[in-house]
Order: structure tokens, then sequence, then C-alpha cells
């Protein structure tokens, strides 16, 4: 899909997408949040939710998080307009309240068919939420930031990269050196040689699953990424 089809069909999701009634989020919110910046984006950054600002101005990290976020990539050399934002949920939980399952399912198609337009060679996650549904582990941020894993995401084969989200490290120095020094890293990241697509494992049936012999094991994909090694 060449740049101008790319941004077409982005832009036509995101007209469909901003009915969404696919939970209960659909009563609550200001609006629907899809995403912004370069449909070309060779960078995905993906956080957890729209908070108050986001919900009321229609852009994903705003206010102070979206300020800490803008200097993380100048740090890097990359303006906001050069990677492409989005989140878990499309929509603002109540009081900014953690996403539920039933929420993250229903949403979830939404992004990893942003991911599937886009195309990027690295997402990076944004915190908890992102981290355990792209990657499809259990394992905390705290765990994982900045271990970079090679999974594919729809039909899209990327380098996931964990990361803390600035939301967090806003008042933790600690964790704000971490971040930068995570962030550094993400220049050499885009400069690797695009990762090779993987072939998708085919989900067995239960009759299938009943036939093997005891003791053999088969790894099925979860939700829409694949993982490869991962953590």
């Amino acid at each position: 899909m060449d740049s101008a089809s790319r941004t077409a069909a982005l832009a036509a999701y995101a007209a469909e997408t901003a009915g969404c009634e696919r939970c209960p989020l659909a009563a609550t919110r200001g609006q629907v949040v899809f995403g912004a910046g370069d449909p070309d984006a060779q960078l995905m950054l993906v956080g957890e939710a729209p908070g108050y600002h986001e919900d009321r101005g229609g852009e994903p990290f705003a206010g102070q998080t979206g300020e800490l976020l803008e200097r993380l990539l100048q740090g890097i050399g990359l303006q906001r307009d050069e990677v492409y934002l989005a989140n878990v949920l499309k929509c603002r939980p109540p009081q900014n309240r953690d996403p539920l399952e039933a929420e993250i399912a229903a949403c979830e198609p939404h992004l990893f068919r942003q991911i599937e337009l886009i195309r990027p060679r690295v997402v990076a996650t944004l915190g908890n939420f992102a981290t355990r549904l792209l990657s499809g582990r259990p394992f905390g941020i705290t765990k994982v930031h900045g271990q970079e894993h090679e999974v594919t995401l729809a039909s899209a084969t990327v380098v996931l990269y964990p990361l803390y989200h600035p939301a967090a490290a806003l008042y933790t120095p600690s964790m704000l050196h971490a971040l930068e020094e995570d962030f550094a890293r993400i220049p050499g990241l885009l400069g690797r040689p695009a990762p090779e697509p993987r072939p998708v494992p085919v989900p067995i049936t239960v009759q299938e699953r009943d036939s093997m012999p005891e003791g053999t094991e088969r790894e099925e994909p979860v939700r829409g990424a694949v993982q490869l090694g991962l953590f």
C-alpha cells in the first residue's frame, strides 16, 4: 500500500471508529480519541487510554504527559508529527480508572487495524496495559522495560519495545531516568533492517488437541499477537 492509500485508509477507519459503540464507554466519553501522527511512521507509541485532556482535545498524549513525551522524542531527534500515537482504549474511562478487560477486548481490533495499516518498524508500548496486550504476556513493565522483541501483530512483523508510561515518570526521578535511557535506544532499533515476516500459527481445534500425544506442546496465538520468544 502506497503512502496516499495508507493515509486515506487510516482516515476512513478513523471516521468509522468515531461512532463506535462496542462497549459502555460510548455513553460516558466526550469523543473517540482515535490516534494522531504520521501514517507512514516507523515508530508507533501505544499508551493505555485517553485522559481528561485527550477526551476534550481529541488527540492522545496531551497535557504534561504529552509535553514530556515530546521532550523525550526531541531528545532522539524526532518530532511528534513524525511518529504515530495511539492508545489501547479509544475512549476515556470514567475518572481515569484502569481499563476493564471487556473494554480492552472490545477496543483492541481498532488498535490492531491501525498497526496493520501503518506497518511501523517499532511499536513502543507505554506502561502495563499496552505491553501486556501486545506482548500477550502477563509481565509488568518494571520487569520488561527496555527489552525489545520481534512479534507479529495482525499481519505486521514489528519490534515490540516496552517502556514506562511518561505519566508515571513525571514525578518519579528514577523512573524518568530509566525512560530516558530506554528512549535513547530507539534510534538504533529504527536503524535495524526491517523484521522478516513470520508465519502466523494456526489455532488448533479441540479435536486436534485431544488427539495429540500426551506431553505435546503447541502454542496458539494470543488475541491479535503472535509471540516470537518474548521476554
